[in-house]
């Protein structure tokens, strides 16, 4: 195994593996549990139940506490990416297919590239707190910009003006919403490569997920989601579902995924924001009866083409020094 590779081939690949399957497959599990449970009230119990449990086996373990500053950085980053990104996907996957929604998201690394180099938090940062020297914004290369148009293309077909009505395209509601959620992935991204975070990636993940489970709970109540709450209309595939989420989705894809950006190159780790899409939709097309037309296989290959470009380039100008586990967490399958 070459130098950069810090375990066995097939370690590697039976990780990648899982994130690829699982983290594809929790959008059709996200679709199966809010048929009869409330969106916002289903992501707000899944990460409840998930960061709970794996906050206090981390403390058992022998993590030590989080600080106050800790646990606001773990706040911002988890309104950030589950109250705005989870919360914005199980939203929409009411009014769009789940195969669809994995798609849409799978746009967030051309997000991440356009807010990186536009530097807005940074700039508020620097308001805010004006001693404070902030990383400069880095321009993204030719081969990243041809990336970011050809995912734009790709989304416009996709949404473009035949989706009016519903017809032939994506709800443009839902697909308004993961747009949003897509952009706050990409800004909670960003902020947590700086963010002042416990050594422990685990412990960190499970207050994250806390904070955004409280997000959600906000949201619930706004929304009415108590209200509409039937709990002997709960379905048993809903509760199935719920428990995968929780199992596999939020724990063991979750656990490979931070042991992968340990041991295997960072470009081998992304691939699975090409991947999880593809996943979604056939899973979505086999157990849900969700259509694969023309026009999405059309939009599917564009953005994804799009995005292998964008998250291939290789930056224009050493401005910021780049992370490998931000270019890994790009996307939120992993939902």
């Amino acid at each position: 195994m070459p130098a950069k590779y810090r375990a066995p081939a097939w370690a590697i690949w039976a990780a990648l593996g899982s994130v690829y399957v699982i983290w594809g497959s929790t959008y059709l599990g996200i679709r199966f549990a809010i048929e009869t449970m409330p969106p916002f009230l289903m992501g707000a119990v899944r990460l409840l139940i998930a960061g709970g449990l794996l906050y206090g086996l981390r403390r058992l373990v022998g993590d030590p506490a989080p600080t106050r500053r800790e646990w606001r950085s773990a706040a911002i980053v988890g309104l950030c990416l589950m109250t705005g990104g989870n919360g914005a996907v199980v939203w929409a996957e009411q009014r769009v297919p789940s195969g669809l929604t994995a798609l849409l998201v799978g746009m967030t690394p051309l997000w991440i590239v356009l807010l990186d180099w536009l530097q807005p938090f940074h700039r508020l940062a620097r308001v805010v707190w004006p001693g404070r020297a902030r990383p400069a914004g880095q321009r993204p290369a030719r081969r990243a910009w041809l990336g970011l148009t050809i995912g734009l293309i790709g989304m416009a077909v996709l949404i473009g003006p035949h989706s009016i009505g519903n017809v032939g395209g994506v709800d443009l509601l839902g697909a308004a919403a993961l747009l949003l959620g897509t952009l706050a992935w990409a800004a909670g991204s960003l902020y947590n490569r700086t963010a002042r975070l416990p050594s422990s990636p685990l412990l960190g993940t499970a207050m994250e997920m806390l904070a955004g489970a409280g997000g959600l709970l906000v949201l619930s109540i706004a929304f009415g989601d108590w209200g509409r709450l039937n709990l002997a209309a709960v379905s048993g595939k809903s509760l199935l579902a719920l428990t995968y989420l929780i199992i596999f989705g939020s724990w063991v894809a979750f656990s490979a995924y931070i042991w992968l950006l340990r041991v295997a190159p960072t470009p081998l780790v992304a691939t699975y924001a090409y991947v999880n899409p593809v996943v979604a939709m056939i899973l979505g097309s086999l157990l849900a009866g969700e259509p694969i037309t023309s026009r999405s296989a059309i939009a599917a290959a564009i953005i994804l083409a799009g995005v292998v470009l964008t998250t291939t380039a290789r930056p224009a100008a050493p401005k910021l020094q780049p992370t490998g586990r931000l270019a890994a967490e790009a996307v939120t399958g992993g939902e």
